[in-house]
Formats: structure tokens, C-alpha cells, sequence
């Protein structure tokens, strides 16, 4: 999928979606939650999370809680999700 900021079609969203089966859809954003062993954990997570983001330039909502990280993202600009969301989704995965 080429990386641009149009919005995807509910087609193409799927299609993305089903690529990245821990991610899911929750009120228009592609979101996942991750857990860890400890606060810490999921504190460093976060933080790596920051790094990817900021090297991507699209930065997601992240909530970090004891032993879990939320991570959430939609491109406000576009309106909806585009490559860009998946393509952060993968990163983040990676780093798990």
C-alpha cells in the first residue's frame, strides 16, 4: 500500500485490517491494546512508540496504564484512516 494521506475506502480498510489481526476498528480509530509484565514495561513501550511515530511523522493517541498500553490512530486531517495508520500499526507491532 503506497504511504499517502488519502482517506481510505471502507473496502481498502478491511483489507488493511485483516493484516494486523491484534489491531482493531473502535469509533474510527484503528486502535490496539498491549500488556505488559509491569507499569515500567509498558511505560519503555510507550516511549519507543514516541520514536517510531515522531521518524513516521504521524503520532497516535497512546494510553498508558499499569501493565497496559493503548495505542489508537486516525488521521484527523484526512478524516479517516489512510496508509499511514497502518503502516504506524506495523511498526508498533514490530516492536513487540
Amino acid at each position: 500500500m503506497e504511504l499517502t494521506y488519502r482517506k481510505l475506502t471502507e473496502v481498502e480498510a478491511a483489507g488493511a485490517l485483516s493484516e494486523i489481526p491484534e489491531w482493531s476498528l473502535e469509533h474510527g480509530m484503528l486502535t490496539r491494546l498491549c500488556e505488559f509484565p509491569t507499569y515500567k514495561d509498558g511505560l519503555v513501550f510507550a516511549m519507543a512508540v514516541g520514536y517510531v511515530a515522531d521518524k513516521l511523522n504521524h503520532h497516535p493517541d497512546l494510553h498508558v496504564g499499569y501493565g497496559k498500553v493503548r495505542v489508537a490512530t486516525v488521521t484527523h486531517d484526512a478524516g479517516g484512516l489512510t496508509a499511514y495508520d497502518f503502516e504506524l500499526a506495523r511498526r508498533v507491532d514490530g516492536l513487540l
